[in-house]
């Protein structure tokens, strides 16, 4: 499985974090539009992530739900039919929920920051820090920490789990 460290954090000043963001991000940012079905699991999550009507993405992940960094260990599986995809797992599994967002993302070397707008829960950000096969998670929360301080991520603003959660 891959991993990274990622922290979740509530945003009371979006503007204020796309500025500094973007500042520190070595690529123009990229606005996606995302649409999440999770599916029931027995432990971890997962869910089928709709790019576009021809891209999509299913993902399976695994972390602990507490605030501040954390490792998540994830799967992805790209698809080019995510309609016929979520009708097929819809009626085998279920639909716990859907989460639609549009997403801001920032890239600072091998850190993806993303600005969300969650539809009816409000503004967040991620950071996730991908860790390389050698690398330990301590690496990863050092860079998660020393962004947090750069992007002025307050500790009371993080959250435990995902946005599903939330819902």
């Amino acid at each position: 499985m891959a991993r990274n460290v990622e922290i979740k954090a509530r945003v009371h000043d979006p503007e204020r974090l796309r500025q500094r963001a973007e500042a520190l991000s070595d690529t123009p940012p990229e606005v996606l539009h995302q649409e999440d079905t999770f599916f029931p699991t027995p432990q971890g999550r997962f869910k089928l992530r709709v790019l576009g009507p021809d891209l999509g993405q299913l993902v399976y992940y695994e972390r602990q739900d507490v605030q501040g960094p954390k490792v998540s260990n994830y799967l992805v599986a790209m698809t080019d039919d995510p309609a016929t995809l979520k009708t097929v797992l819809s009626a085998a599994l279920g639909v716990r929920g859907v989460v639609r967002k549009r997403r801001t993302l920032c890239m600072v070397g091998r850190t993806r920051i993303h600005l969300d707008e969650v539809e009816g829960l409000g503004a967040f950000m991620e950071l996730e820090v991908v860790l390389e096969p050698n690398q330990t998670p301590q690496e990863g929360e050092a860079e998660a920490h020393r962004l947090m301080a750069e992007l002025g991520v307050e500790q009371a603003d993080l959250i435990e789990g995902a946005y599903i959660d939330l819902m």
